[in-house]
Order: C-alpha cells, then structure tokens, then sequence
C-alpha cells in the first residue's frame, strides 16, 4: 500500500503566480482612497492570509500596523473587491512545473485538492480561468472553514472530502502558513521556495523537504518521502521567482 494517497496544494505562491493581478486590484483601491499606489514586490510580502488581510496591509501598507479606522477599511474593502473581480486571472501565471507535476500526482492514483486562504468568490473563477480547475477534487477556501491557515482546520476539512486521513496526505504550499498547518494537521509537509513567504525563509520551516518545483513534489511522493529535493539547511535554488517574498 503507498504512503500517501493525497496531495493538498497551496494556490498562490504555489500553484499561481497571482501578484501581478492582486497588486493591479491593491493599488486601484489605494488610488481610489487617494493613496499612492505601492511596488508590486511590496504588495507581494502583504499575501497569504487572504483578501481581507491583504486589504489591510495595504491600506496600512505594511505588514505590522495599528488598528485601521473601521470606515477606511469598510471603503478600502469594497473597493478592493470591485477591483479584484475585474482583473482576477487577467495576468496571473501557472508556475513553472505545475502542471507537469499535478499530471505526475493524478497518474499516481493521488486525490488532488486546493488548500487557500483566497475567498471562494475569487478562487473558483481562478481555478476555471488558468485551466487547473479539472484536476482537484475539492477546494477549500479561505471560507469554507470558521478558521483559515495556520489553522490546520481548512487541511482537516480537505482530507475529510477526499476521504483520506491527514497521515495519508501531504501538503504542499510555499510559507509559515502552509507548514504550520499541514504539520499540525498531521499531514508530510512540503514546501517550494518560488512562492510569497511573508519574509520568512522557507529553510527555517518545520517541513519534510523544500522541492524546487512540483515535479519534484511528486517525486518526493512516489518515493514514499524518501529525501529529495532542496534540504531545508541546504538553501535555495536561484531561479526562485520570490524568494524575498511572501494566500
């Protein structure tokens, strides 16, 4: 019998470069409140823990922040998600080895599901327009649980869809918030260094291995998690897309 018999994927970072497209929607709503707008490499350390924080890093345009003024963040918060609908997949990319990888896992026999902390409002609609949509057999979202991740609760919820238990799958995704709930989850762990990481160096994550792309991944789980890949104390490979940066 393998060891594994699912692959829980991060979306952003991960499975999609989604920056370009988040940071067209952050910087119309800042201009639209009469802000100046940000550098896309900045916007890009506010993703990971949803919309709704990225709307607040944004508008505050820093990670850490006081509290934003609750009528600010209500307007910055419509105008974001007027924005977002507009431009979603416009400009958003399938990393490189995605879909090489996702057809190595489905040919294993592994049941593929999508772990984000994107609301479903925008999640579905990317899935369907980047053409990733027909290979997973659930979405969570950022949503569909009364907790996001870190939270191993949207992991939780996922392995209860495929009908998998947590020690059967892994999760794969490209920051804190990904480990830390694959890990708590019970879950092998996985992580890619191209992703948005928040400033936090992948090589300082509780994970099973850094594989450099989603081939890799499904190499790694072929092998039963037998090592591969990038060691976690043996750095990152240099074409990583956003290393420095941080779903």
């Amino acid at each position: 019998m393998k060891p594994f018999q699912a692959a829980l994927l991060d979306l952003d970072g991960t499975l999609l470069d989604s920056v370009p497209d988040l940071a067209t929607a952050a910087n119309a709503m800042r201009i639209e409140l009469g802000m100046p707008p940000l550098r896309e490499d900045v916007i890009a350390t506010f993703v990971g823990k949803g919309v709704d924080r990225l709307v607040e890093r944004t508008l505050a345009g820093s990670q850490d922040h006081d509290a934003l003024d609750a009528g600010l963040y209500a307007r910055g918060r419509t105008s974001f998600y007027r924005h977002y609908h507009l431009v979603n997949g416009d400009k958003a990319a399938v990393f490189d080895g995605v879909l090489d990888g996702l057809k190595a896992m489905r040919d294993q026999g592994l049941k593929l599901a999508v772990v984000t902390n994107k609301a479903t409002e925008f999640t579905i609609p990317l899935l369907q327009r980047t053409g990733l949509a027909g290979f997973f057999a659930a979405v969570v979202c950022g949503d569909t649980c009364a907790r996001k991740k870190p939270d191993p609760q949207p992991v939780l919820h996922a392995c209860s869809l495929l009908g998998v238990r947590p020690e059967r799958a892994v999760t794969i995704g490209d920051s804190i918030n990904d480990a830390q709930a694959g890990r708590e989850a019970g879950t092998g762990v996985l992580v890619v260094p191209y992703g948005y990481n928040e400033g936090v160096d992948v090589r300082t994550l509780d994970v099973d291995g850094i594989v450099s792309s989603l081939v890799e991944a499904a190499q790694w789980i072929a092998r039963g998690g037998a090592q591969s890949g990038i060691a976690p104390d043996r750095g990152m490979p240099s074409s990583s897309t956003h290393a420095e940066k941080f779903d």
